[in-house]
């Protein structure tokens, strides 16, 4: 039975911790973290145990899920523990910036690596968690592909667009949520029950995705279609158009991005 151990149970560990959860036993699964209290709540929602960093490093899968800064010198503490290891390991690093080269440098060896940028909502079964590898093989990487199945869209990447997607998919629910949390507060300005202009705000959003993926449309047919003329909606997106959202959109990518690229420096 294949051992999977995570080091690292902030946000985006324990979103992907949960996904992998839905695909493999979790008794199987060691849940490491600075913070032992932070592994151990998790652990108790997931049914996982909670170890040491050594411990999960023992392991035959290891999900890294610390932050760029930390990872060298975490590397550093467990490349002897990789070294010492009979069974093959293969690590998974959900580091922005670093690259798959660089993490075997790190990691002492030439281990197996996967390179993902996964989303929060990965967590429920509706992230997008692209990855690229590096001497992996195919049974490997198919195994890898069932563990991340439940996360949501689990896409291959080159590596030289890892730093672009992640500040588009990674990045981005961070960028809805306030628009999400404007409609919302909008609504209430013009009268509506908190709780239902927040459900509605989010539901649209979540409607207005799916028919951009569903539909095989351009989005801006989509709104077009959505824009009467002389109608109310026109005037709300001539105001977004004068107040510059879809330039703000693109410069906080950019800046993501650019910040990404940094990260990989450190």
């Amino acid at each position: 039975m294949t051992s999977i151990g995570f080091i690292g149970c902030g946000n985006m560990g324990s979103a992907i911790a949960k996904a992998v959860c839905a695909a493999s036993a979790p008794s199987n699964i060691i849940l490491a973290n600075r913070t032992r209290a932070k592994a151990e709540a998790l652990a108790q929602q997931l049914g996982c145990t909670v170890g040491s960093n050594e411990e999960a490093a023992a392991c035959d899968w290891v999900f890294l899920g610390v932050k760029p800064q930390m990872m060298e010198a975490l590397l550093a503490e467990l490349s002897p523990i990789f070294a010492k290891k009979a069974a093959r390991t293969i690590l998974v690093s959900m580091a922005a910036g670093i690259t798959t080269e660089r993490l075997q440098a790190l990691a002492g060896g030439n281990y197996p690596v996967v390179r993902i940028m996964p989303n929060t909502p990965s967590a429920i079964g509706a992230g997008v968690v692209q990855y690229c590898t590096r001497d992996i093989t195919e049974a490997e990487e198919k195994k890898f592909q069932a563990l991340m199945a439940p996360a949501g869209l689990v896409d291959p990447l080159a590596e030289n667009l890892m730093d672009a997607a992640s500040s588009v998919s990674g990045c981005g629910p961070a960028f809805v949520y306030p628009f999400i949390e404007a409609l919302a507060d909008a609504g209430v300005a013009a009268g509506l029950p908190r709780d239902k202009s927040l459900a509605y705000a989010a539901q649209m959003v979540a409607g207005s995705a799916r028919m951009v993926l569903e539909s095989g449309l351009h989005p801006g047919a989509l709104k077009d279609a959505v824009c009467s003329p002389g109608g109310s909606t026109i005037q709300g997106v001539r105001v977004l158009e004068e107040r510059g959202m879809r330039g703000a959109v693109i410069d906080a990518v950019l800046a993501a991005y650019d910040k990404n690229k940094d990260m990989g420096k450190v």
